[in-house]
């Protein structure tokens, strides 16, 4: 017995160094792999991805949507567009819902952190999801539809009847000037934030559990149908900012931020009309609605007030009792006096 003998002895020549390989790895990834999973369960880290990934989602479906429309004559319309960021905004609803609320919007994070409704903390790492997002889904695009080079003769222009830039960024056309442009924004802006508290209100009449996503979809699908025509319906700096970034680095040059000066619009005017749109609602519509109170109580002392309980000093408790019987005319006044447990109603909205 003077060898000793284990399991790596009896496995062909250099396995077993694998073996013993293998497990020191894991030894060393394990406490990695751990740190990155408790990572991960961060709240503000899971919401962030959550805003990444579904802005994503978002801008490749309305940005490919944009691109089929420009490059293929045959492939693309203003219809097909809408179509593409409504029903991309439905699976970013979808896929981060429930974690972040899917605004995929840094006027609607903005505007929820003005009401009250999210902390201010939280703002720059939505900010951050979204920005990125949008980025990551501008290279993408680029990068499936390279034709956009040719389309444009090898040189990418901003105006003109070859322009490619519109592809990921909104400009204003011709026919409207700059603060035409403004208001226009603000409006369809402040309507996409009313009527996403009317979807979303459930002391009103809101959409049917499970269907936000499809409603929201739907809603954004109409804005560009009726009001898109003007300035693109933006409506949203994490739709348009990033992307004109993207355009800027990748080639289309400064141009991009000295177009009639269109760039800073869609950053502001969304801002302000989402807020200008929460307050309409909640000032209009949430204040007349008749909201149904919350209720506190303490379950035990009410059913001790409702079932007559023998007091918890006697140990013995008596087995008879004497019948004493009292005539209306010599009953002794007693008035009720309500009891401090009484519930308690709280108005909420």
């Amino acid at each position: 017995m003077g060898s000793e003998c284990t399991w790596a002895s009896f496995l062909p020549t250099g396995l077993g160094c694998c073996s013993r390989s293998t497990r020191n790895s894991k030894m060393v990834s394990s406490p990695v792999v751990t740190k990155m999973q408790a990572i991960m369960q961060k709240e503000m880290v899971r919401e962030f991805l959550a805003e990444f990934m579904s802005t994503y989602v978002m801008m490749v479906f309305g940005l490919g949507s944009v691109a089929h429309m420009v490059l293929g004559e045959k492939f693309g319309s203003y219809l097909s567009v809408n179509l593409g960021f409504g029903f991309g905004v439905t699976m970013g609803v979808h896929m981060a819902g429930n974690i972040s609320g899917a605004h995929m919007n840094a006027a609607l994070t903005f505007t929820n952190c003005a009401l009250g409704r999210m902390s201010w903390k939280k703002f720059p790492v939505y900010i951050l999801g979204q920005f990125l997002g949008s980025f990551l889904a501008s290279a993408t695009i680029y990068c499936l539809f390279y034709s956009i080079i040719q389309f444009s003769g090898g040189h990418l222009t901003v105006t003109g009847p070859t322009a490619t830039a519109g592809i990921f960024a909104t400009y204003l056309p011709e026919h409207m000037t700059l603060w035409r442009g403004f208001l226009d924004e603000v409006i369809v802006t402040g309507i996409l934030q009313l009527c996403l508290f009317a979807i979303m209100d459930k002391e009103n009449n809101p959409a049917l559990q499970g269907t936000q996503a499809l409603v929201i979809g739907i809603l954004i699908v109409v804005i560009g149908l009726s009001l898109g025509m003007n300035t693109g319906y933006a409506m949203n700096p994490s739709r348009d900012l990033p992307p004109r970034f993207f355009t800027f680095i990748a080639g289309w040059g400064i141009q991009v931020f000295r177009a009639r000066d269109w760039w800073w619009v869609p950053v502001v005017a969304p801002l302000l009309g989402a807020y200008l749109g929460a307050i309409v609602y909640l000032v209009f519509i949430g204040s007349s609605i008749p909201r149904r109170p919350q209720i506190l109580e303490n379950s035990m002392k009410y059913e001790d007030r409702r079932i007559p309980v023998l007091p918890k000093t006697m140990s013995n408790p008596p087995t008879t009792l004497t019948p004493v019987s009292v005539s209306p005319a010599n009953r002794p006044s007693v008035r009720t006096v309500p009891p401090l447990s009484d519930s308690i109603h709280l108005e909420h909205f």
